[in-house]
């Protein structure tokens, strides 16, 4: 056997079936093995991709056992099958008709070698700088942590852990490559006995270079073929903290092979709680921003409340100054967070802001029953209230305006290469016609199809009545003349190695503004897109996409009890007052005939077996609770009355994206995420109550 491929996958199972379909054209003559890896998905990818690929060994693990572990697993199994080149591949890629026998010709060439990446490109095929790196010397590690890599990235001295200073377009050895592509001459791998299992993700391909290198290997950046990598997709979908996991990697490599010197573990360290801290800052940014602005916001209407209710700013006794703006300031924080806002899942909302005023109102009010020196002024109370919730409401709408003035609420303009029925479902799904919202402040905006075969431009597709703007001939040309920002491929017919190119060739349509580049992305994959911006719709944007930051084992709120028990007792006290006090409204708002179907599915609440707020029910398993694998098999979720799937015309959606928001609800349950959905569903009605009849 020529070459083995192992491929870890978690979670990407539509990227995975491009990625597969991708090395099998590549492979195409070679003697070759596929084998892989399943680090326990909960997405169903063994069983979406196995019975698409009857000649690829499938092995399923019962734990995530981390990328350099399971790389492992594989890796014994392709020196065992005695393979002269071990392919660790990444499932998020998608792979050139020539590059296997580019690479199979290099490294057989090249016999000094242990080791060869390729060129990887990003989505919107810019290169991606990890595709060849040099060792986190402590020079290096101190330039990087610190900031001098970003400031001066054409410098030797200063870029040397991501050799930035370096042309792409060149072959060369190195110190290391990603992680994502790595061509392994079987005598090297088996030398260093694969990858070291400290290592639960990053980093560990950083180690397996520089041990190769130890071994008395070359490393070799091979440019003349390239590959798409989709960064970062299992994190995004998983629960791993990446930023917690990357610098915890950059400090075992350190201690590992440079452990001798203590000081400089003792500046890395201090880096590295610096940087991990400004990339939580970062991260949680606009958080922090609304948080600090409304604690403003609410200490200046106490003080405008207490100038028209006593005449003057501080109207109270001195010595409720400052106590009153810490007091009035913790108290409209934690109540704030109580409704939900400042989540990191969700943006800033109007709604959850008036809710967390109204709790700090009652907090506030409960307080000076407690602390009768605090109790000024009932009025200033109301007044404070009221004109925070008009304050912060400003902020908010403020942010909005800021957002479209710099061109965050733009269009975003979306093609489909391909002319057929997936196409047209995905227009349903997405609802684009109607130019309705489809991402984080922005909207969709469909310009047309792209065809794959013949065709007369500025016809209509024969599926919908979408335009044709050209032929994928001509892509390089229709992005630039369309200004198209995102491109989604049906046509699986569509040869690899061609999409590959025409990715390759739309980065340059854009010169160096990135902001008009395309990004790439295949049909299946674009139902988890569309899940994840249902979400962003409805509840709020969900930052990373699915990602959360917690432990590296993938947890759901609904497999706790605490959830569990709050959930039922909310759906008694639920469903007990819609039959008694609510049973009124149910019958003069619904039809006749309606009214015991109705009070039917209240009763199936009560008994357990639904729930108020809960699971759509996926087509192929109409009435069967969502059970998902978490180590044991946990009935975690009920089919509910209304939910996160119902409130986005569900009929219209795959049986994908309607499993992604399934698992998105139990894996983050909240009673905030309940009241999202009721809040959502409630003005959704009156939106479509109010609307003329046709």
């Amino acid at each position: 056997m020529r070459i083995a491929v192992v491929i870890v996958n978690y979670n990407v199972k539509d990227l995975l079936v491009s990625c597969l379909a991708s090395l099998q054209a590549s492979l195409a003559g070679i003697e070759s093995e596929i084998i892989v890896v399943d680090n326990d998905s909960t997405d169903g990818s063994i069983d979406y991709a196995e019975p698409m690929f009857p000649g690829v060994r499938f092995m399923r693990l019962g734990e995530n056992l981390g990328f350099g572990k399971a790389n492992n697993v594989g890796f014994r199994e392709a020196l065992a099958q005695k393979a002269e080149y071990v392919l660790c591949l990444n499932p998020d890629t998608l792979i050139s008709e020539d590059t296997m026998r580019v690479m199979l010709a290099y490294m057989d060439a090249s016999t000094d070698v242990g080791l060869a990446g390729c060129k990887l490109l990003n989505a919107d095929g810019t290169f991606q700088i990890a595709c060849r790196r040099g060792f986190p010397t402590p020079w290096a590690s101190f330039c990087k942590v610190f900031g001098l890599q970003a400031m001066f990235p054409q410098s030797p001295r200063f870029a040397q852990y991501n050799q930035t200073f370096r042309r792409q377009d060149e072959t060369y050895t190195v110190d290391a490559v990603s992680g994502a592509f790595m061509f392994i001459r079987n005598e090297a791998l088996s030398a260093i006995q694969g990858f070291d299992e400290a290592f639960f993700m990053y980093g560990e391909d950083l180690d397996l270079c520089f041990r190769v290198q130890q071994a008395g290997w070359k490393i070799t950046y091979l440019h003349t073929t390239s590959i798409i990598h989709y960064q970062g997709e299992s994190t995004r979908r998983s629960a791993i903290n990446e930023i917690k996991h990357f610098y915890e990697a950059m400090e075992i490599f350190a201690e590992k092979h440079y452990g001798s010197s203590w000081l400089f573990l003792i500046f890395l360290r201090m880096g590295i709680t610096l940087r991990s801290a400004l990339a939580y800052l970062s991260a949680y940014r606009l958080e922090a921003g609304f948080a600090l602005g409304d604690m403003l916001a609410l200490n200046a209407a106490m003080l405008l409340g207490s100038l028209l209710w006593k005449g003057r700013f501080y109207g109270f006794p001195d010595y409720a100054y400052p106590t009153v703006f810490f007091g009035v300031s913790l108290v409209t924080l934690l109540s704030m967070v109580a409704a939900g806002e400042y989540s990191p899942y969700s943006k800033p909302s109007i709604r959850r802001a008036f809710s967390g005023l109204m709790i700090s109102f009652f907090a506030l009010s409960a307080l000076t029953y407690f602390f009768k020196d605090y109790a000024f002024s009932r009025g200033v109370l109301l007044l404070t209230i009221g004109i925070g919730i008009v304050l912060t409401s400003l902020l908010r709408i403020l942010s909005e305006l800021a957002e479209k003035i710099i061109g965050g609420d733009s269009d975003r303009r979306i093609a489909f290469i391909g002319e057929n029925t997936a196409t047209d479902q995905l227009i349903e799904q997405l609802d684009v016609p109607r130019a309705a919202s489809v991402g984080k402040r922005s909207r969709a905006r469909l310009v047309g199809i792209i065809s794959t075969v013949p065709t007369h431009e500025n016809s209509f597709s024969a599926h919908s009545s979408v335009p044709i703007i050209g032929n994928v001939s001509y892509l390089k040309k229709i992005i630039e003349q369309y200004r198209i920002d995102e491109v989604i491929i049906t046509d699986t017919a569509l040869p690899r190695a061609e999409i590959v190119q025409h990715i390759m060739e739309a980065a340059q349509s854009g010169g160096t503004n990135v902001a008009h580049r395309a990004t790439f992305r295949f049909a299946q994959e674009y139902d988890e897109v569309i899940a994840g911006r249902i979400v962003e719709k409805y509840v709020g944007n969900i930052t990373g996409g699915f990602a959360a930051s917690a432990p590296p084992v993938v947890q759901y709120n609904l497999a706790q009890w605490k959830y569990r028990l709050t959930k039922r007792i909310i759906d008694i006290i639920g469903a007990v007052f819609i039959l008694t006090i609510g049973l009124p409204v149910v019958i003069l708002r619904r039809p006749q005939h309606h009214i015991r179907h109705r009070v039917q599915h209240i009763l199936d609440v009560l008994r357990g077996t639904k729930s108020l707020i809960g699971l759509y029910s996926i087509p192929s398993a109409q009435e069967s609770p969502t059970t998902i694998n978490t180590g044991n098999f946990v009935r975690l979720g009920k089919i509910g009355l209304t939910g996160l799937a119902h409130v986005h015309n569900p009929e219209h959606l795959s049986a994908v994206a309607i499993q992604s928001l399934n698992e998105f609800y139990v894996r983050h349950y909240s009673l905030w995420l309940d009241v999202d959905i009721l809040v959502t569903l409630f003005f959704r009605v009156k939106r479509h109550e109010q609307r003329p009849q046709e």
